[in-house]
């Protein structure tokens, strides 16, 4: 039995919400109009993605991304839109992207905060909680938005943080950091490659 999903369409016009400096919501601004050299703050959203057996879902971001086109992150990332519910866009974001319907989700880092600037100039600055979900792994991913993926150890991920950064998402690699930190991955269970016979 399949568990991948038809792929939503976008929201014809997607928008998302704008804050001030403190977090609290200000207004909104069509997605496409906010990603420049001096984006202002809004919100977003980040998942990690498991698998039953706790291997961890990267994804490489199809070339055709405004942001960091080609480069590895984590398993989904978006926007909600005003009005709408973070896990529910979370959910939405990953039938999009993904095809598929997450088991459970769980905030793991709710304040989480970065700027970034790509070399082409262009601003990520984004308030962005960071969630953990289940998954299942039959995978249907949208070319428009993921041109690769590898279920992995979390193990493994923490050490690529720590010896190549620059093959990752500028927000992967801080999100790795501090979820390492909050030993947020010690509730993930251990997977099979290192549980002991």
């Amino acid at each position: 039995m399949t568990t991948t999903l038809p792929h939503p369409p976008p929201i014809p016009l997607e928008e998302v919400v704008l804050l001030d400096p403190s977090g609290a919501p200000i207004g909104s601004m069509e997605k496409a109009a906010v990603h420049g050299v001096d984006t202002p703050l809004h919100l977003a959203f980040s998942c990690y993605g498991f698998d039953g057996d706790g291997r961890m879902l990267l994804t490489r971001r199809a070339l055709a991304k405004r942001t960091w086109p080609g480069v590895w992150t984590n398993t989904c990332c978006g926007h909600p839109s005003p009005g709408e519910d973070l896990e529910a866009a979370i959910a939405r974001r990953l039938r999009f992207e993904l095809g598929v319907e997450p088991r459970s989700l769980r905030s793991v880092l709710p304040g989480f905060r970065y700027r970034a600037m790509a070399p082409d100039g262009v601003v990520e600055n984004e308030v962005c909680p960071v969630y953990f979900a289940e998954l299942p792994t039959d995978l249907d991913p949208a070319p428009d938005e993921v041109m690769d993926q590898r279920w992995v150890d979390p193990a493994d991920f923490l050490r690529v943080v720590d010896a190549m950064p620059s093959v990752l998402s500028p927000w992967s690699v801080l999100q790795g950091r501090q979820l390492r930190a909050v030993s947020a991955f010690d509730g993930v269970p251990t997977p099979r490659s290192r549980r002991r016979v």
